[in-house]
């Protein structure tokens, strides 16, 4: 493996030393909070993004957030898994609050240790798949694991084998990414992911990039793991699989909440104009 993907793996997880010593959990269903948002601000030079935003995911639940492009959904799941930094506000994972340095536009998260443990804890699914190419998709699955969290090579990969085999391309374990079509790939990811053995799994956007054939492949899994009961935070267009999978939704609009709550009522009975026009839109 190459210097540089190793340095990227190297910050986006921690050592074993730097790992929580709690065993995963993320099955666990109970009204704890696995992450926890409050009045939180971002921006972009003059440009505010988020405006004040607050979100609960308690453990065990689904939370989807949808709005309009450029309304702040993806910025917020990055803020979630710490990818970005923000001006005001707080985040909290599991009772501890991420803790920051400076004010402003010149905040910074101020201990390494703490967002890469946070971090490895927090598996994000993106829009992009972002397979290595030059990696077989088992290889893809195992790399983390093994070479960043130093875990026993064999034992990881009896369980990415399981993980393929979850996500139902147990058959393409040494096929290469560009043999795959992209529900494929994505589907390899969300077993990538799942081999980080997360507290909370975070989607964005994960179906954009298909056409509605693939994109069912990857619907399908996504609504199984929400079954099992599993920790997700869902950046999504597609108000089917939100309205079937979510406890809980968030409307974003302009990096605000407009409006909020449980799938029943926040589809079927909105409250206000702007989520009313977004979804007969999105319909």
């Amino acid at each position: 493996m190459g210097v540089a993907i190793r340095r990227k793996l190297r910050a986006l997880y921690p050592t074993p030393c730097e790992r929580a010593a709690v065993p995963p959990d993320s099955l666990v269903t109970n009204d704890a909070p696995v992450i926890e948002i409050r009045n939180l601000h971002k921006c972009y030079g003059a440009i505010e993004v988020l405006r004040g935003v607050d979100l609960v995911a308690p453990r065990g639940h689904v939370v989807s957030l949808i709005g309009s492009s450029g309304s702040g959904k993806s910025t917020l799941l990055r803020c979630c898994n710490l990818l970005e930094d923000s001006q005001q506000g707080d985040v909290i994972f599991e009772g501890e609050s991420v803790i920051w340095t400076g004010t402003g536009l010149d905040r910074r998260q101020a201990d390494r240790a703490q967002v890469i443990r946070i971090r490895t804890n927090l598996s994000m699914v993106f829009q992009q798949f972002n397979l290595w190419a030059h990696m077989t998709v088992l290889q893809n699955v195992m790399e983390a694991p093994v070479t960043v969290l130093r875990q026993d090579p064999a034992a990881v990969e009896a369980r990415a084998r399981a993980l393929l085999d979850k996500v139902g391309i147990a058959d393409k374990a040494d096929a290469w990414p560009a043999m795959l079509s992209g529900g494929q790939q994505q589907r390899a990811a969300i077993a990538r992911a799942l081999c980080m053995e997360p507290r909370a799994l975070l989607f964005d956007e994960p179906t954009s990039a298909l056409d509605p054939e693939l994109e069912q492949e990857v619907v399908k899994v996504i609504k199984a793991l929400a079954e099992e009961g599993r920790t997700m935070i869902l950046v999504t267009h597609d108000m089917r699989l939100a309205a079937d999978v979510s406890d809980h939704v968030i409307f974003l609009h302009q990096g605000k909440v407009e409006e909020q709550g449980p799938p029943e009522r926040v589809f079927a009975n909105p409250q206000t104009e702007r989520l009313r026009g977004f979804l007969r839109s999105a319909n």
